[in-house]
């Protein structure tokens, strides 16, 4: 989800939106300064390979931007500036090479970004020609995001997504292109003999479909073809070497990365970065987050209309009769207005942390099930991959029922500022709105200041979206939204990933998986065993996609279907189109369109940068200013401990960690956790802006097993001086006792 979003005194609400209000200041002050129902059958084959059929390489890295003072990405919501860390966000890097054509070969990128973007894909596509030559290529690497929603902010280069993030924040997406490259080149290095296996299994109760209204607009016939609403099939690609031995995994699973709510500060991988923790830990426990030789991918899929939040939506509206009741089913709506309505996940009535550990236990589960249960079939078949870019603003193509269809230059309904149950929106906004007629004229006068007026062409093509923002048509200082996207697909064997620049709904990703297995098959480039995936938002971000049915609805996803109602059936031509280019056989390359035009060097950035750091009077750089209580902890108590800070802008400790909890072991202290463990958050305040200074809390919620002794909590940090030069330091907390 994208969702712009702004706080202002307007709106006294715990989840405010008011975007529209503040959306005119920013912009001067841009202006100022540029002017299926059940998983499907898997036929069981035992034993692997001896020799391999592939080489396999896996590989991680650290790409968690600014902990602090930066938007975060996925709810675009302004007063979500990040203060601190949860988790630390990671790219995995998953190579499968052809070992009988060793020029054949895949590059899987699984991030725990909010959605891939052209930028980042091209900076990375750059690095890796100049180090690799053309081992990797646009048509065989694939940049997916796991969606999650408290990622840092900043990176994507289109603007619209950057309102929030006041502009292009270059620290984030260094970040990302670093930690990611240092993945690749892992995976690149350590590529060894292997065999893949594929399993898949059901998992119930880790997602919901939040737009079930629209969801009903789908044909009775196709609806009756499923059990659920929202697809409950994980599909696991098990990697092993030549011995057998587990070297890593990618799991897909469609949910959305908003199991931490849009008032979570502290950075986070959200649910699937938590699967991800989990399932690494599991088979390493003494190895520290990011230096595992295991790598976990959980991957996003056709997650457009699903939610993490399991319990349903809800009123928060102390006094109000609705209070503590559902949201009104067709547009989620409670006393006629939106602002109210949320979400609930599984651990609602404990925090939205203890529901981001349930939807990321129950992932990890699920596919540990998969990963070892010895009824799996061998991935067997060439290595393949295509790809294309493809004009959305006007692509014309012809229907499987003779008649001709095109796309749209992207435009965003009313709708889109309506939100989700996952974020909700504000004043009249409201899901549902697919009326011609504003629903109020004052938003009529207001987004001809913010895009240009539509035409009578633009409204047609778009209809029956009643066209809030026209962003296609509005590239000044530079675009908006996208219009070129990247199609692609890799095979490996009969598993082939359709990478998608965008979100599917449940019902569009059924059909897209559905149409392109039968393509696959009736070209004679895969038997009866294909097996088709989404992976997706990845490598550009497109927004939705929706059926036409669902569109016609116009509830968020509608409405954020920016290339029109016709999208979905052009991503199925065209990706339907690419299908002989997997074939073993295959020879060329397809007809492109243009690459997207390069924005990163336009980029405004309003972010101010780091003056100066000082500790207050009489004290230095990392002492204690509240230390650990006195006596003896237990599982489930948190310890805490305050100090003095610096600014962590300073350095992002890519790799590395803001802090440690170290254990006494024969006199030595060993470090028992980092920033990226769960059980730790890292949170900085800025005490005062004039003098600098600025404190840092670490705690520490102590977990079952956590063996008896003696520990102490360290930070480490890093001071910025009024001339500019870094300099780092630590603090240790007094000793204390885990009984």
């Amino acid at each position: 989800m994208y969702l712009p979003s702004f706080s202002t005194a307007l709106a006294d609400s715990a989840f405010p939106f008011n975007w529209i209000h503040d959306a005119m200041r920013l912009f001067v002050m841009y202006l100022a300064a540029f002017f299926t129902a059940s998983p499907p059958a898997i036929e069981a084959q035992g034993g692997s390979s001896s020799n391999g059929e592939y080489l396999i390489g896996l590989g991680i890295g650290d790409v968690t931007g600014p902990v602090v003072e930066t938007n975060m990405m996925g709810y675009a919501f302004l007063p979500q500036t990040d203060t601190g860390l949860h988790m630390r966000q990671r790219s995995r890097a998953f190579i499968v090479v052809d070992a009988s054509n060793p020029s054949e070969r895949v590059l899987f990128i699984n991030s725990d970004i909010c959605m891939g973007d052209s930028g980042i894909r091209r900076t990375i596509l750059s690095s890796l020609q100049s180090l690799y030559g053309d081992l990797y290529t646009p048509a065989n690497t694939a940049l997916v995001g796991t969606h999650a929603h408290s990622g840092v902010g900043g990176y994507l280069e289109n603007l619209l997504p950057q309102v929030t993030s006041l502009g292009y924040v270059n620290e984030t997406a260094a970040a990302i292109v670093s930690g990611t490259l240092k993945a690749i080149a892992d995976a690149h290095n350590s590529l060894v003999p292997g065999n893949i296996k594929l399993g898949n299994t059901t998992l119930l109760n880790a997602n919901r479909n939040r737009s079930p209204s629209a969801y009903l607009a789908n044909p009775e016939w196709e609806r009756a073809m499923y059990e659920e609403n929202q697809d409950t099939t994980v599909t696991v690609l098990g990697f092993e070497n030549v011995d057998g031995d587990a070297m890593g995994l990618l799991s897909f699973f469609p949910v959305h990365g908003t199991s931490l709510y849009e008032n979570n500060t502290l950075v986070s991988g959200d649910n699937k970065g938590m699967a991800a923790w989990m399932y690494e830990s599991y088979i390493e426990p003494s190895s520290m987050p990011g230096n595992n030789s295991f790598v976990a991918g959980f991957v996003q899929s056709n997650v457009g209309d699903t939610t993490p939040n399991t319990l349903g939506a809800y009123c928060e509206s102390p006094g109000k009769p609705w209070d503590g009741q559902p949201c009104e089913f067709e547009h989620s709506t409670c006393g006629n207005r939106t602002e109210d309505c949320h979400g609930r996940g599984p651990g609602f009535y404990i925090s939205d942390f203890e529901s981001n550990r349930i939807i990321g236990q129950a992932q990890f589960e699920a596919t540990r099930t998969v990963m070892e249960n010895s009824n799996k079939t061998t991935v067997s078949g060439s290595v393949k991959s295509v790809h294309v870019y493809l004009d959305m603003t006007t692509y014309t193509f012809t229907l499987p029922n003779g008649t001709l269809a095109r796309t749209c230059p992207a435009a965003l309904g009313y709708s889109f500022a309506g939100g989700t149950t996952d974020g909700p929106g504000a004043f009249d906004f409201i899901q549902g709105d697919n009326s011609s007629q504003s629903q109020n004229p004052f938003w009529e006068v207001v987004k001809r200041f913010i895009t240009p007026a539509p035409s009578e062409e633009q409204i047609a093509c778009h209809h029956p979206k009643p066209i809030l923002l026209n962003s296609g048509y509005n590239h000044q200082p530079y675009d908006w939204s996208p219009g070129t996207v990247d199609v692609q697909m890799l095979r490996v064997g009969q598993f082939v990933i359709l990478v998608i620049p965008g979100e599917l709904t449940t019902m569009a990703g059924r059909r897209m998986r559905d149409a392109l297995r039968a393509r696959l098959i009736a070209e004679g480039v895969l038997d009866d065993r294909a097996y088709v995936v989404i992976a997706g938002p990845a490598n550009t971000y497109g927004h939705y996609v929706t059926t036409r049915e669902e569109y016609s609805v116009q509830r968020y996803e509608g409405a954020s279907t920016i290339f029109g109602p016709a999208t979905l059936d052009a991503y199925i031509n065209k990706y339907s189109e690419l299908v002989p280019y997997l074939a073993t056989n295959a020879t060329g390359i397809p007809s492109s369109n243009a690459a997207p035009p390069e924005q990163t060097s336009k980029a405004i950035s309003l972010q101010t940068s780091v003056v100066v750091d000082n500790p207050p009077i009489f004290k230095h750089f990392g002492d204690v200013l509240i230390d650990v209580e006195s006596g003896i902890y237990h599982a489930g108590d948190t310890v805490a401990v305050r100090f003095v800070g610096a600014n962590p802008r300073n350095n992002l400790r890519l790799d590395g960690t803001f802090l440690t909890v170290d254990r006494q072991l024969d006199g030595e202290w060993v470090v028992a956790r980092t920033d990226s463990h769960p059980s730790t958050t890292y949170q900085w305040n800025r005490t005062s802006k004039v003098l600098g200074t600025s404190t840092v809390d670490i705690r520490w919620t102590i977990e079952d097993e956590t063996p008896a002794g003696t520990y102490r909590i360290t930070y480490y940090g890093d001071s910025k001086s009024l001339l500019g030069s870094i300099s780092t330091f630590t603090g240790d907390s007094s000793t204390f006792t885990v009984g």
